[in-house]
């Protein structure tokens, strides 16, 4: 597919054999280079890629550093620390971690570049997950940069499985995006469900993961109110009763895969509580127990809803 004139493709193959300008490693945060991928960059490119990226560790985990390719066909080796010498990985830093290659790639003005799957190695991370933060990374850049310098970015997965859970998750959900938001800022809606006397939140299938508040995109033609109905039936299954506007929350960075607004309500649930849609599971919280883990600024809006409730 083709997006804002960078072409994105997702292949079956080995990335050490990759033509693009630069390719990613998957790499802790020390930059140690033993199994998995970056150990076939190392063995194939040699263990000077290592040794100039050691030298420029120990990063934060997220932060990426450049270096030669070595004996590799492509130009540079981008180092995205997806994690530390645990192993151990999260959304949030496979996002930074993409997000960070994609800025250094701009920054260093490489033409074209190719990912492996970011954290779904010795991270043992959902590859669907990955494929759709990552696609969020990449939306989010070529929509911000004004003048990108990557015209080309390949995903380059091992197997048939992978590469197909790829196909569907970047290439289809980037066309998503791009025709369902366009330029933005985006406009949302939420709704503070009152519900057997808790807020209901839902639990998200798509990243950002973890517990929200039922909500999503206003379409073309549809007003607000219209949407956080359709929205709350879609997730949970409930009538949005009695319902009015509460605060409208707009800041640039409430939302990690772009800038968007959203107008909360607050209103009654009515029927039966059951999740649906993309809505992993569905639950009415007290204010005393919340899940650890919520998305966006939702936390904040919760918060803002018992101030002024109680």
């Amino acid at each position: 597919m083709n997006f804002k004139g960078t072409e994105i493709t997702v292949v079956k193959g080995d990335i050490t054999e990759a033509d693009t300008e630069a390719i990613v490693n998957a790499a802790n945060n020390k930059f140690f280079m033993g199994g998995g991928v970056a150990g076939a960059i190392k063995r194939k490119g040699g263990k000077s890629i290592e040794d100039d990226a050691v030298k420029q560790g120990p990063v934060e985990i997220g932060c990426s550093v450049i270096t030669s390719a070595g004996k590799l066909k492509s130009k540079y080796v981008i180092h995205a620390s997806t994690m530390g010498l645990d192993f151990r990985t999260n959304e949030e830093l496979i996002r930074k971690a993409s997000a960070s290659a994609l800025r250094l790639s701009q920054d260093k003005g490489v033409s074209s570049i190719s990912f492996c799957a970011l954290g779904c190695g010795v991270g043992r991370f959902s590859y669907k997950d990955s494929a759709k933060i990552m696609a969020q990374e990449v939306f989010k850049y070529l929509h911000r940069e004004k003048c990108p310098s990557l015209k080309k970015i390949v995903f380059v997965l091992y197997d048939s499985r992978s590469r197909g859970i790829f196909e569907k998750n970047v290439l289809s959900y980037i066309n998503y995006l791009a025709e369902k938001i366009g330029e933005g800022p985006f406009l949302t809606v939420d709704g503070i469900v009152e519900y057997e006397g808790g807020i209901v939140l839902v639990e998200r299938k798509n990243p950002p993961l973890g517990w929200a508040i039922p909500g999503g995109f206003v379409d073309t033609g549809e007003s607000a109110e219209e949407c956080v109905v359709r929205e709350i039936k879609e997730e949970t299954n409930l009538e949005f009763t009695g319902f009015k506007q509460f605060r409208t929350y707009s800041s640039p960075s409430r939302d990690p895969r772009f800038h968007t607004a959203s107008v909360v309500f607050i209103g009654k649930g009515k029927g039966t509580l059951s999740a649906d849609s993309d809505a992993k599971s569905a639950k009415s919280f007290n204010l005393n127990s919340l899940p650890d883990k919520i998305a966006f600024d939702h936390r904040q809006i919760l918060k803002d809803y018992y101030e002024k409730t109680f």
